[in-house]
């Protein structure tokens, strides 16, 4: 599959205007190969998951869906909450997946980043991610993985990633394109 065919569903798994993990997935788009493109999904949008609603999921439920459908890989871009998944994270996985059996998300190569101030630069959230996203069937890029802490100069005045992150993050982002390549759904 050649790039001009690959499209990228983003899950930023905040909800904050100002969000690091926004600016940091809004910076790795543009070290993706030309062709490639980027769909950021709403997950703030979506109601709190209720079994009951299954049988007649929102609007918004049904487009992330279909946003997801239209993809050929997730990457998702998360920060750690109390050392695990923010919630609205959960929330749009569980919406996502259901009713049993209709998973959005199944099959879907995905890709696992996130940036905090902290040291550990999210990887409790990214290590709960995994189980969830392995029964979710995605097969999940294991290396290299990417615990980034946020300092000055990790993303510059243009939006770029820096020059000190930029070859470890082209890298990444060589590699997941590779992954969604090789692990096509469908």
């Amino acid at each position: 599959m050649s790039n001009s065919n690959l499209q990228i569903a983003v899950v930023v798994g905040s909800l904050r205007r100002d969000s690091m993990n926004r600016k940091l997935a809004n910076a790795l788009q543009k070290l993706a190969p030309a062709g490639v493109t980027f769909k950021h999904l709403d997950i703030g949008a979506l109601p709190l998951y209720n079994q009951d609603d299954d049988a007649n999921q929102a609007p918004a439920v049904q487009q992330m869906k279909a946003d997801i459908a239209a993809s050929n890989g997730v990457m998702f871009v998360t920060p750690e909450y109390n050392r695990s998944v923010p919630g609205v994270l959960k929330n749009a996985l569980d919406n996502c997946s259901r009713p049993y059996g209709q998973s959005a998300w199944s099959g879907k190569p995905a890709g696992i980043l996130g940036v905090s101030p902290g040291a550990m630069g999210a990887a409790l959230s990214q290590a709960h991610l995994r189980p969830i996203l392995a029964y979710l069937d995605m097969p999940t890029l294991g290396q290299p993985e990417a615990f980034i802490q946020w300092k000055d100069g990790l993303i510059d005045a243009n939006g770029e990633i820096g020059e000190a992150s930029r070859k470890f993050l082209q890298g990444w982002m060589d590699k997941f394109i590779s992954w969604v390549k090789t692990h096509q759904a469908g």
